[in-house]
């Protein structure tokens, strides 16, 4: 009788998860600080974020997301070593990426693009240009739809997305959509609260975003701006917890890629400069520079040495 009970109690709740449905605004005010902070850390316009989960997901309201907490439909792929369920999309049962949380799903979005190649020249673009994005998501081949780049302008600018953009999210929720005003209980999602972007300005170089190093600065308070952890800071850089920050000129505030721009393919060594050095001025990581140039970490480079900055095509 216990036993019936409690399978009585799962399958009400089951009932009332799948029985409740989000509104778009709904969608907007559960995940608008999720969409910023993901800005912030990795360069995604917030719009952008938000019309992608919005359209992807059903407002929140479709199997995937529910039952997953894929909000973004993104397949397994091959690199993909997390949970894994299957549903049927361009065919029948595909492997789709499942999530613990919702915030995972966000994250791993922002990753996605960031660490792809084929995504790699939308970091060129401003966080304002929704316009932009939208369309070279489409020509990246996000997805199949012929109409995806306009159906994710129409959501944004329906219900003024791009508010979010500026990264203040208090001056943001004060502004009415055209859908009608925008309100919020003001609660943070996940146990994080957003703020206005800070002082340091972003760049962007091969595609990645950094920040140019000020006196004052130190690690600590550069992961507390961009939402990073104290480990991301130094594995973007290929940097230990021994350096010392006073060192370095610029820092990426997400991973650098596998090679350099197709405009970038060799370098030949100046007096003074490491291999690291190579590594931060192109935006490469610095095992990719170690393997493109079969080098040893503990080989020195020298003056006038040729660098191959992306992989031979002799192998």
């Amino acid at each position: 009788m216990k036993r019936f009970g409690i399978s009585l109690v799962l399958f009400v709740l089951t009932i009332q998860l799948f029985a409740q449905s989000y509104t778009r605004q709904d969608y907007i005010e559960k995940y608008c600080d999720l969409a910023v902070k993901e800005m912030k850390r990795v360069g995604i316009p917030a719009s952008i974020t938000l019309a992608q989960g919005m359209l992807e997901s059903g407002n929140g309201n479709s199997v995937l997301a529910k039952k997953s907490n894929n909000h973004f439909g993104i397949k397994c792929h091959n690199d993909w070593a997390g949970n894994r369920v299957y549903h049927d999309d361009d065919s029948k049962g595909e492997c789709f990426r499942q999530y613990q949380t919702v915030y995972e799903s966000y994250i791993d979005h922002s990753d996605f693009l960031a660490t792809k190649q084929r995504y790699a020249s939308l970091f060129f673009l401003k966080t304002t240009d929704y316009k932009g994005w939208a369309h070279g998501l489409k020509k990246a081949g996000y997805a199949t739809d012929p109409r995806y780049a306009k159906r994710l302008i129409e959501i944004i600018e329906a219900n003024n997305l791009d508010r979010f953009d500026s990264g203040n999210i208090k001056i943001a929720r004060e502004t009415k959509s055209k859908e009608g005003t925008y309100k919020t209980t003001g609660r943070s999602v996940d146990n994080f609260s957003v703020e206005p972007f800070a002082s340091h300005k972003l760049g962007v170089n091969n595609g990645i975003k950094y920040i140019t190093i000020q006196e004052q600065d130190s690690f600590t308070d550069i992961c507390s701006e961009f939402g990073l952890k104290d480990w991301e800071i130094y594995s973007y850089n290929d940097l230990d917890k021994n350096a010392k920050i006073n060192e370095y000129r610029y820092l990426y505030v997400q991973p650098k890629r596998n090679k350099a721009h197709r405009k970038h393919s060799v370098h030949r060594v100046k007096t003074g400069e490491s291999l690291h050095y190579i590594s931060q001025k192109y935006g490469v990581k610095l095992s990719r520079l170690y393997k493109y140039n079969h080098l040893d970490k503990s080989e020195k480079i020298e003056e006038g040495q040729l660098i191959q900055l992306r992989k031979s095509r002799k192998g």
